[in-house]
């Protein structure tokens, strides 16, 4: 058992009825940590190249690090992973709230679930034991009404992780929503479709033990020393408007979607949009002091629409009606869909509208032309209950244009079919490296802290990391060392994702403080050449994992859109990418082959001598 780390992993087999448990030796704990990289290691060893997505033998891990649970602000994170039913390859998304405080503190740092129940279950974590539980009475119901129903049968302070409708129907870009209205969404890679397989309706926790640590004195000097550089909220009143401070700044510098990426502005609108948040009360995860910007109430308690949705569902559409755009997003928690994948691909198909690819024949007499906000919100209702023309919609651009044919290819805006967030890489080189290198596809925040270096959000929330070596922010239209600079952020994200914290804590911290906090709660003496040979160790079993699969250069890419379109307008109207050279340069920094995968040198550099250097296959 790790010290600070009671290393409890609860395995559950639905389709026997069973659950044992594991313990995480120490040696394991410190080459992985936790969270993402611990969840890679276990879905290597036990799924093989021809696992499918949505059958009994993929695994769905819900995985907490050493920082869960503990003083350590903004640390109710988890991690659920698997393979993606969107993309078919390592698929990953990130989540705060109240669930992992409540698993920690129940005594457990993991859940991993395989085979597929009879009937639908969920499961009742509690002080140390595990039940499954019959969930037929909340099946159909969507995310807001099944997460009254199972805090009125467990508890009321319990964690929730609950899919809608969408996961129930395996919509591929179905997400994970913890928390009821709170809306707390483990949003991309379709993982809520995963959950909807095994027949698995809610994951629900309540814990009431200490979580241990080594050296509390040495984490509470760390912690205070964590306030003085980022205050709590009582004592800095901006922290509520960073968000859209953060948004205000992205416009101007040419890094929000327009029309299907394809211009660079749109008026004033979305500015006004962001000032109707400020009147906004705010949400904290358990434990957090921040209750960061982009997480707000409405006034009837629901998730305020966050501006990560504002990109992909409204300006992309061209679409600026407020109302719709807090009703479109409150449908897609309700129906528990990634609203990023949902509004991108509601764009897209209103270009292949424009463009005569599909007509209203098509969709069912939808007029789907630009700005239309009433087609908008039917689309997300139709894609939630995988009826119309939203049961297409509903797997993916990559496969709805496979589906629609013609030019529609031109116009799906994945990368390892998944579909982009709110920041375009035109505008900024090391962010389009990092977009197309993503161990899961288009991630915005796989790469931490990549956008500040480049100084990508207009000066906002431009950071220097020195422990890096990064004193000052970088060009971001310039190429030259992007290569390192997105491998080095790559490597940093994957372990704020393995300990697990919060992005916008880190994004205040070098990492020699993160490093202090881990130290504290686990009584290593982890220093930063060991803590970033963790992230790069499982940063490559990422990578080990997706070319097992089949992925290889050829998949390291951006959308023809973003190499060839020039927007015209914009902070960055005649930017482009020149991909093939940092690839290449990127490549050699990773110690990777010219195809894209890890070398021998660099796999038993890493410790990983398990895996073997495959040849790429063909997915």
């Amino acid at each position: 058992m790790v010290k600070g780390d009671r290393g409890k992993v609860v395995r559950v087999d639905l389709s026997t009825q069973a659950i044992t448990y594991d313990y995480v030796d120490e040696v394991t704990a410190r080459k992985y940590v936790g969270g993402s990289g611990l969840a890679a290691k276990i879905l290597w060893d036990e799924t093989t190249p021809n696992t499918h997505p949505l059958s009994p033998e993929n695994l769905l891990m819900f995985m907490t690090g050493p920082l869960t649970g503990t003083i350590v602000p903004s640390s109710s994170r988890y991690v659920v992973a698997g393979i993606s039913p969107l993309t078919g390859i390592w698929g990953k998304a990130t989540v705060g709230g109240k669930l992992a405080y409540e698993l920690r503190h129940g005594g457990f740092d993991g859940i991993v679930v395989k085979g597929k129940a009879q009937k639908p279950v969920y499961l009742w974590f509690h002080d140390g034991e595990a039940t499954i539980r019959d969930s037929a009475h909340i099946w159909g119901r969507d995310v807001y009404e099944a997460a009254e129903l199972l805090r009125g049968e467990t508890d009321k302070n319990a964690g929730i992780a609950c899919i809608g409708p969408a996961g129930e129907k395996q919509v591929k870009i179905a997400c994970i929503i913890g928390d009821g209205k709170a809306g707390r969404a483990g949003a991309r890679c379709g993982l809520g479709a995963l959950m909807g397989a095994k027949n698995l309706k809610a994951i629900v926790a309540r814990g009431t033990f200490p979580v241990h640590v080594k050296s509390r004195e040495r984490l509470q000097r760390s912690v205070r020393k964590l306030y003085a550089i980022y205050p709590p909220r009582h004592e800095d009143k901006t922290i509520v408007r960073e968000a859209q401070a953060i948004l205000k700044s992205i416009v101007p510098v040419g890094g929000f979607p327009v029309k299907n990426w394809t211009e660079g502005t749109f008026g004033e609108e979305l500015c006004r949009m962001a000032d109707d948040t400020e009147r906004a009360k705010p949400i904290f995860c358990k434990g957090c002091p921040y209750g960061c910007g982009e997480s707000l109430y409405t006034p009837d308690g629901e998730r305020h629409v966050v501006w990560e949705a504002w990109g992909p569902l409204g300006t992309n559409c061209l679409i600026d009606n407020m109302e719709t755009l807090q009703e479109a997003y409150s449908f897609c928690n309700k129906y528990g869909l990634d609203s990023i994948s949902t509004g991108g691909v509601i764009a897209f198909a209103m270009e292949c509208f424009d463009k005569g690819l599909i007509t209203k024949k098509d969709t069912d007499g939808i007029d789907l032309h630009w700005g239309n906000h009433e087609a908008m919100l039917e689309m997300v209702k139709q894609i939630g209950r995988r009826e119309g023309f939203g049961e297409l919609l509903g797997d993916g651009v990559r496969i709805a244009a496979e589906r629609i044919g013609g030019c529609a290819a031109e116009y799906a805006i994945h990368t390892k079919g998944l579909e982009y967030p709110a920041h375009d890489p035109r505008a900024a080189m090391g962010g389009a490296l990092a977009y197309a290198t993503g161990s899961i596809g288009a991630c915005h925040i796989e790469a931490a802290g990549i956008k500040g270096i480049e100084n990508y959000s207009g000066g906002t929330t431009d950071r220097s990391y020195p422990d890096f070596g990064y004193s000052e922010t970088l060009n971001r239209f310039a190429l030259e060392g992007k290569a390192e600079l997105a491998a080095k952020t790559q490597d940093w994200g994957t372990m704020l994702d393995s300990l697990v914290i919060c992005y916008f804590v880190s994004s205040r911290l070098q990492p020699s403080d993160v490093i202090n906090l881990l130290n504290s709660v686990t009584g290593w003496d982890m220093d930063l050449k060991e803590f970033m040979c963790a992230g790069e160790r499982a940063f490559n079993l990422f990578r080990m994992i997706n070319v097992r699969r089949g992925i290889s250069r050829k998949d390291d890419t951006l959308p023809p859109r973003f190499l060839s379109h020039k927007r015209g307008t914009g902070g960055a109207a005649d930017s482009l990418p020149f991909l093939g050279s940092m690839l290449n340069e990127y490549y050699l920094y990773r110690g990777w082959s010219e195809e894209g995968v890890p070398t021998r040198k660099t796999l038993t550099r890493l410790g990983l001598e398990q895996c073997p250097v495959p040849r790429p296959r063909k997915k």
